[in-house]
């Protein structure tokens, strides 16, 4: 990013490794809606930084301690990077590695991977081996956008046969679809009015389409239960419409998943005290960033090797590396 509101491919030295580092020539790399946000100046980031967090690629070059990899290994490496030994990850908060968020480090606090060379911190544990069969186009969804909308219907904690509603079918929420069915959710009501997203929904697992621009979604979802409201709800939009409705379809004793990033709209959350039962009607709100660490991501790889899932019909473009201005 040369400035906010402004990209460019700019040449950078190949960077070396430190001792616990691994450099990885990039292969490919998908653009995230948080690039654009930061792109937009929602990110206070310095010019000049690379962009980047999900890249997948081949090993270029390892630091002194880092053993069992060697070069021209296939890998990717998620969007947070944690240490692994701070008091958060201990904890199990691994995307907090270091404080708020601190398990974000591409872009944030250093040179993103959208690059043709590009450093993997504490690489023992934050490289993934991408099995023979498994393209580049697969496990790139593994870096973020795959692993989000996981951790969205992880953290709603979906019980088989419970009934889901995901707020928003971009590439995170419909990431999330494709889990709550993978995870055993009973029925899923996609909240979306793209056409296309309505379709790729149903495609990954949505039972029943709501369009909001033909009617308010609480009320359409509460039409579809019956007046009784889903289990869970997992907001994959970031703004307090969204955030709201999710409070308000989801039942007594259910869960909110919060995935959607919220820092671009300032207007605050609304906490509706109606739909919270005034505090006391066992809602639980969870919110999160996507979890890193190559044991999560070779479970995910497990899952596309066995065709349960996979990610690709989201890919809608494809574009060469001097082509990334027009791409975002």
């Amino acid at each position: 990013m040369e400035r906010v509101g402004s990209t460019a491919v700019v040449e950078k030295p190949i960077p070396e490794p430190g001792p616990e580092e691994a450099i990885v020539r990039t292969t490919a790399a998908l653009i995230c809606t948080s690039d654009v946000h930061t792109v937009k100046g929602a990110l206070p980031v310095p010019d000049g930084r690379t962009l980047g967090h999900e890249s997948v690629g081949v090993i270029h070059k390892l630091g002194s301690a880092v053993t069992g990899w060697t070069e021209g290994q296939r890998v990717a490496v998620n969007a947070v990077t944690p240490c692994y030994r701070c008091a958060y990850c201990q904890r199990g908060y691994t995307s907090q590695c270091g404080g708020a968020l601190g398990g974000y480090k591409y872009t944030v606090q250093m040179d993103g991977n959208m690059a043709e060379y590009f450093v993997v911190p504490a690489a023992a544990a934050n490289l993934t081996a991408i099995p023979d069969s498994l393209t580049d186009a697969q496990a790139v969804y593994s870096c973020d956008m795959l692993s989000t909308g996981f951790m969205g219907a992880e953290h709603a904690r979906i019980n088989f046969g419970e009934t889901v509603a995901v707020f928003a079918q971009g590439p995170v929420g419909l990431s999330a679809t494709l889990a709550a069915n993978t995870l055993g959710a009973g029925r899923i009501i996609a909240v979306e009015s793209r056409p296309e997203r309505q379709a790729l929904a149903k495609r990954f697992g949505a039972d029943d389409i709501v369009d909001f621009s033909a009617g308010d979604p609480v009320e359409q979802i509460m039409d579809l239960t019956g007046g009784e409201g889903v289990d869970a709800a997992i907001e994959a939009f970031g703004f307090p419409q969204t955030f709201e409705a999710c409070l308000r379809v989801t039942k007594a004793g259910g869960r909110v998943s919060n995935i959607g990033y919220h820092g671009e709209n300032p207007a605050p959350l609304q906490l509706p005290l109606d739909a919270f039962g005034l505090g006391m009607n066992d809602k639980a709100i969870h919110t999160g960033l996507c979890p890193g660490g190559s044991e999560r991501m070779g479970r995910m790889f497990q899952l596309m090797l066995s065709g349960r899932i996979d990610p690709t019909p989201m890919t809608t473009h494809t574009f060469g590396f001097d082509e990334v201005s027009r791409a975002f």
